[in-house]
């Protein structure tokens, strides 16, 4: 009985969802169940997105640490310059690191806006691979609890024939003990051999009889 994506979103409400992709315990769920199409799709890119949220965190931190280095060497320029009293070449100097700081800036908030962007999409891909995940997972569970269902069923039923078979094989080895016991006791051993009989009423299975000839050879 398949559910309406109203009813996981409803269980979700207010739940923090994990990145799936990279948590170990969602990737043992499908060690139990197959991955559908969607899932895949949905899987493949929320990785494609958290490598790129990856990447340009990377760059984020190495353009920070630039930028901090050229923060720093601008001060002793400037005093360089008051110092030597020649500030065209060092000027030259400052302005290019001065440059380069705003290349940083203009990046980190490209690179800021970016990761503002990718955040969203995350968590959006993220969501609906939850939801997809939860599908999955319920109607399997209800396909398990039906087959457990049926087949608790159908031990029952066997184990009560079981039960009523092994009555009946008892009462049967019961008969044919008396039946021979009766016969023996009434004709003797020589008329009961024109039955070709192989029950033994004392060890209640087959007698084993030797081929004629060979003592050590026996057949049912």
């Amino acid at each position: 009985m398949a559910k309406s994506d109203e009813v996981y979103m409803s269980a979700l409400e207010g739940k923090r969802v994990p990145i799936l992709t990279l948590d170990n315990k969602w990737h043992q769920l499908f060690t139990q169940t197959d991955m559908t199409p969607e899932i895949e799709q949905l899987a493949d890119q929320l990785n494609a997105l958290v490598r790129r949220d990856g990447q340009i965190r990377s760059e984020t931190k190495d353009i920070k640490k630039l930028k901090k280095k050229l923060l720093g060497e601008i001060v002793p320029l400037r005093d360089m310059a008051n110092m030597t009293g020649d500030s065209s070449t060092i000027e030259k100097e400052i302005q290019d690191r001065t440059r380069l700081i705003n290349d940083c800036n203009e990046r980190l908030d490209s690179h800021q806006g970016e990761l503002l962007d990718l955040s969203r999409q995350i968590y959006d891909i993220d969501y609906k691979l939850m939801i997809e995940t939860m599908k999955v997972c319920y109607e399997r569970l209800h396909e398990n609890t039906d087959y457990i269902k049926t087949m608790d069923e159908w031990i029952s039923k066997v184990r009560v024939e079981l039960k009523k078979n092994v009555i009946r094989l008892q009462e049967t080895e019961m008969e044919n003990y008396n039946l021979y016991t009766y016969m023996h006791q009434i004709f003797g051993p020589e008329v009961i051999e024109i039955f070709d009989m192989k029950y033994d009423p004392d060890r209640r299975h087959p007698i084993r009889r030797p081929l004629a000839g060979d003592e050590s050879e026996y057949v049912e």
